[in-house]
């Protein structure tokens, strides 16, 4: 992501976010918006992909869509990732005052 950049976007009908992950925490959780990115916290650990098959699930439920909707762009292996969120159908509260 470029400096200055909002971690949130619109592409059309897709919204785009920028995440930092963090696996093994304590609970799941969408922590809020820290260092130009998204910060989510999963109890999964990151091995054969559960803490990112968990945070995509939490981010289907809270955006109202079906888990095959949510996708996984870059960042893999790190903890810095780009999501891919098509047609959401709600907005959670911890994007309220964001633009979009």
């Amino acid at each position: 992501m470029r400096p200055g950049a909002d971690p949130v976007r619109h592409h059309g009908d897709t919204l785009i976010l920028e995440v930092r992950l963090q696996p093994r925490a304590s609970e799941d959780a969408v922590v809020g918006f820290e260092g130009g990115r998204l910060r989510i916290r999963v109890t999964a650990a990151p091995v054969e992909d559960a803490a990112n098959r968990r945070m995509l699930a939490m981010l289907a439920k809270e955006f109202g869509v079906a888990k095959s909707r949510v996708r996984l762009l870059s960042g893999s292996r790190g903890r810095e990732k780009r999501i891919a969120i098509e047609g959401p159908r709600r907005r959670p509260g911890w994007l309220e005052g964001r633009p979009g």
